[in-house]
C-alpha cells in the first residue's frame, strides 16, 4: 500500500516552531496550492486553491524555521496523517495532515538544499532521526504547472 503526497505551493504564514522536548522541534504552516483554468462556457479564467496542514519534524523544522518565510514556494514529499483531538469543550475533531519526508525550497531567499528524514512516524511517537542534507537527485523534481496566474489572456489550449 501507498501514502505518499507530492505538492509544490505557497507558505500561507512564517512556519510556527515548537520545542516538544528533549531538544526536538516541530514545525506546522498552511500550505497553499492552486490551479488555474478557463472557464469552458464563460471563457473566463478561474482559480482554485486548496490549503494543506503540513508539518516537519527536528532539523527539518530547524531549517523551515531559519530559512522558510510566508509566500515562499515550496516542494513537499510526504505522508498524509489523520489525527483526532478532543478540544477544551470537549468537542472531538480531526485533522488531516501531510508528514514531511523530503522538502526543497524553490522560491525561497535562503537555501535551496534539499532535506530528509525527521518525519513523525505514528501519533505521540518522536520519530527518526534527521538524517541532514539529502544528495541532490540526478533529476529535479517537477514543480508541475506554474502556481501564480499567467499574466496575459492568451490561452493556446485547445480546450
Amino acid at each position: 500500500m501507498v501514502n505518499k503526497v507530492i505538492l509544490v505551493g505557497r507558505l500561507g504564514r512564517d512556519p510556527e516552531v515548537i520545542d516538544v522536548g528533549n531538544g526536538v522541534k516541530k514545525a506546522s504552516f498552511g500550505l497553499a496550492t492552486n490551479e488555474v483554468y478557463r472557464d469552458r462556457q464563460t471563457g473566463e479564467k478561474k482559480e482554485i486553491t486548496d490549503w494543506h496542514n503540513v508539518v516537519l519534524w527536528r532539523r527539518q523544522a530547524e531549517v523551515a524555521e531559519q530559512y522558510m518565510r510566508k509566500g515562499d514556494l515550496v516542494y513537499i514529499e510526504g505522508k498524509l496523517k489523520t489525527r483526532k483531538y478532543t478540544t477544551q469543550e470537549g468537542v472531538e475533531k480531526y485533522i488531516t495532515e501531510v508528514l514531511v519526508d523530503n522538502f526543497q525550497m524553490l522560491g525561497s531567499k535562503g537555501s535551496h538544499d534539499s532535506y530528509s528524514g525527521g518525519a513523525q512516524q505514528a501519533a505521540g511517537s518522536a520519530g527518526s532521526a534527521a538524517s541532514g542534507p539529502a544528495t541532490q537527485p540526478s533529476a529535479p523534481p517537477s514543480p508541475g504547472p506554474d502556481m501564480s496566474p499567467p499574466d496575459n489572456d492568451e490561452d493556446d489550449l485547445p480546450f
